[in-house]
């Protein structure tokens, strides 16, 4: 630093270089710098003072306020809507096909004997199918019917809860009432019962937890929203639409498009048309109501609603919607048949649980049912009952047909014919036969020796009966008609006859006889056991005729002749016969036929007579008209009939000669319209006559009368039992059915009047 003038320093700093250096001019030149320019001051807003002021601030606090929540809220909702989607998503199969069936048990479909399906029972579940293999009439009118945006929304419309609960409003019913305003998504959440399996421990029934699980509650609703996101989440608008098309109930047993096209159609579900596939979309509404099986109309007019929304969205053109209209689908041949349900309950009892009514899989039985057979009983009770029956009456019916094997072709179980589970008389009606209980009284007889043409006397019997004193059986005529042959005894149903033989030859016998031949209910000890005082069901006295007509051997009735699970082609069962041991010689089955011939040709079954070939039967009426029965059979078929009240009251004016032989003959002749006339196996009376003359024949009292071999006279004896010579036969013959003098004494002179006339014919 250079001195000053006078030595001294200078007192003042050094000017400092700017650490900003100066900006040069556009023209290069350096410039003076341009101050900066300041802001304008903020203008404050003026405070609005007063009461008005004081709302306002107030109005904007709870405005914030309520956002803060509002917001926060919404945070708080949308973790938990994560997180329980989240829970569910992780619960959910990765595959779906481990949802496509929703039945907790398999399915029973019935076969008739010509291999066509005539009955369901269980669930049917066709088999899996998706959206992309099946008939695309039938995905359109789905989507079109139950959720048009469903390819667009995520699982839950807003829009459409909204406009179901307006319209639930504004129909008078509760927001959560009606209208569901559910999306296919949410629909298939409840479906899958928002994953809750069936418990057995928790509900009693499954149809109990399918009830808890369609139930519409605001939690349920609630719960249907993260679950719905999950589905959507987990699997495709595909899989998903392939669950609610395979999971959905659809009426008459059928569970997925596919059982229900084959239950109502007899096609695959690949194969409907617009108005097949409307039909069955427009079932998801309401299955029952709308089943097509209950009220066809009703399905069509709601398959015509289908069609317009259909054509609404653009799916059909309007020419297409007007032919579909025009031509509403109708049922198949299968699926209007409503018949058989008895028989097909009766097959359900007698099969073994684990694979009909406990089975977990889809079993296919084919069984020995003939749906033209079945038409004819059914016709014959319809008919009688509605011409010859007084209008109101309660009384019932009903009909087993069968073949000599003991394969049931047919069975009414009642007066009413449609659907299942109902009381069926046929196999569950325990009641008395009556005299329809003879015949295995003479086949007892005939079995130990004695002939269709053996005398046997039909007069006055009391017999004492331990602890419960006399018995004294009656004719229904109150008549008795002395020495008769066995033939004529059962042809006119005589009471004493029969309870004498049964005496003669022994009850434990004619218990044993019954009981082989298949009548397993326990049977009297005492003597009305020969005049069915025992108590049968019809499927079991018309299976012991069968055993009459087949030779004499007992059969078992059965009707599956074959079982099998779908898919399989190995059956794991099969029946071809229900013949069991032999009961009786075939030379007695054959005598007690043409016996029973008599019955329907000359005796208290004439009204049970074909025009047209030869039939055999017994008629049988219990005490008071309680019960009245006509069993009988051709040489093809074996028919049972019973008729009576479910309270056992009397009948009026009926007996099994009556209205049981009229269903019995409607029902026969219509059966045998197109069968070639048979003959039945009987024997033929003249060739089976005796050539011999016997030296004595036994009377009602035990004691051998002795006849002259010769002239077939009979011989007189002294008090030591030495033959004298003939004697003139006392008294008069009463013809069966008629009356005259010496009627219901069984006196000697009978009784010689009654071999004479059988021997040689009429004395003159």
């Amino acid at each position: 630093m250079s001195p000053s003038g006078n030595g001294r320093r200078r007192l003042v700093a050094d000017r400092r270089a700017s650490a900003t250096p100066k900006r040069k001019s556009s023209n290069g030149g350096g410039g003076a710098r341009k101050p900066r320019k300041r802001a304008a001051p903020r203008r404050k807003s003026p405070q609005r003072g007063g009461i008005l002021g004081f709302f306002a601030r107030i109005i904007r606090f709870i405005f914030r306020l309520i956002w803060s929540v509002i917001w926060r809220s919404a945070v708080v909702v949308g973790l938990i809507l994560a997180v329980a989607t989240g829970y569910y998503y992780t619960q959910l199969p990765e595959d779906v096909g481990a949802l496509q069936d929703a039945r907790q048990r398999g399915s029973v479909t019935m076969l008739d004997r010509y291999g066509e399906t005539f009955a369901w029972r269980g669930e049917q579940f066709g088999g899996a199918i998706a959206p992309t293999d099946t008939s695309l009439h039938l995905v359109n009118a789905v989507v079109a019917t139950e959720d048009r945006r469903f390819f667009r929304h995520l699982g839950v419309s807003p829009r459409g809860i909204a406009s179901a609960i307006r319209i639930n409003l504004r129909e008078g019913r509760g927001p959560l009432s009606g209208h569901g305003g559910s999306t296919i998504t949410q629909q298939v959440a409840k479906l899958l019962c928002l994953g809750h399996g069936y418990d057995p421990e928790e509900f009693e029934t499954e149809a109990e937890y399918e009830a808890d699980c369609r139930r519409t509650t605001l939690w349920r609703k609630i719960q249907e929203v993260p679950y719905s996101l999950a589905l959507e989440l987990r699997y495709s608008k595909a899989e998903i639409l392939s669950l609610y098309m395979n999971r959905a109930y659809l009426g008459a047993g059928s569970r997925g498009f596919e059982a229900a096209s084959q239950r109502y159609f007899g096609i695959s579900s690949t194969e409907v048309n617009p108005q097949q596939s409307a039909m069955l979309a427009g079932l998801l509404a309401a299955p029952s109501r709308f089943a097509p099986t209950r009220n066809l109309e009703r399905s069509q007019e709601r398959a015509n609603v289908v069609l317009n929304l259909m054509e609404r969205e653009g799916y059909l053109s309007a020419a297409s919607a007007d032919r579909a209209r025009a031509n509403p689908a109708t049922l198949s041949a299968a699926a209007t048949q409503d018949t058989g349900g008895y028989f097909a309950d009766w097959i359900m009892s007698v099969g073994p649980d684990f694979l009909t009514g406990d089975t977990t899989e889809d079993v296919i039985i084919r069984t020995t049912f003939d749906p033209a057979i079945q038409a004819a009983a059914e016709a014959s009770i319809q008919n009688v009952f509605a011409n010859q029956v007084r209008e109101g009456s309660e009384a019932e019916a009903a009909i087993v047909v069968m073949s000599a094997d003991g394969a049931v072709r047919a069975m009414v179980g009642g007066r009413e014919l449609s659907g299942g589970g109902l009381f069926n008389r046929a196999v569950q009606a325990v009641r008395q036969p009556g005299s329809a209980f003879k015949p295995f009284v003479y086949a007892t007889a005939l079995d130990l020796g004695w002939r269709f043409d053996d005398m046997i006397l039909d007069a006055e019997l009391c017999l004492n009966v331990p602890g419960s004193g006399q018995y004294c059986p009656e004719n229904y005529t109150r008549q008795f008609y002395g020495m008769v042959t066995l033939t004529e005894a059962l042809q006119s149903s005589l009471n004493t006859a029969a309870v004498r033989l049964s005496e003669e030859v022994g009850r434990d016998l004619v218990r044993q006889v019954a009981s082989d031949f298949g009548i397993e209910s326990d049977l009297a000890a005492g003597p009305a056991l020969a005049l069915g005082a025992s108590e049968s069901t019809l499927i079991e006295m018309t299976g012991a005729y069968a055993g009459i007509l087949n030779g004499g051997s007992a059969v078992r009735p059965y009707g599956m002749t074959e079982l099998r699970l779908m898919g399989e082609s190995e059956p794991m069962f099969e029946q071809e016969t229900g013949i069991r041991e032999r009961v009786i010689s075939e030379s007695s089955a054959r005598q007690l036929t043409y016996m029973m011939s008599r019955v329907v040709a000359d005796g208290s079954g004439r009204r049970a007579a074909l025009p047209d070939r030869p039939v055999a039967g017994k008629t049988g009426t219990t005490n008071s008209a309680r019960d009245a029965w006509f069993v009988g059979f051709s040489a093809d078929y074996v028919a049972g009939v019973w008729m009576g009240y479910d309270d056992n009251r009397p009948l009026s004016g009926v007996t099994g000669g009556g209205l049981p032989a009229e269903i019995w003959r409607q029902a026969m002749e219509q059966i045998h319209e197109d069968l070639p006339v048979r003959p039945l196996p009987m024997i033929d009376p003249i060739a089976e006559a005796r050539t011999d003359q016997p030296d004595f024949f036994v009377d009602g009292n035990g004691q051998q009368v002795p006849i002259n071999p010769n002239t077939g006279e009979v011989l007189s004896t002294d008090a030591d039992g030495v033959i004298r010579g003939p004697i003139t036969p006392q008294g008069t013959r009463v013809p069966i059915g008629g009356g005259g003098q010496g009627q219901g004494q069984g006196n000697i002179g009978d009784a010689v009047n009654n071999v004479l006339n059988r021997l040689f014919g009429p004395r003159q």
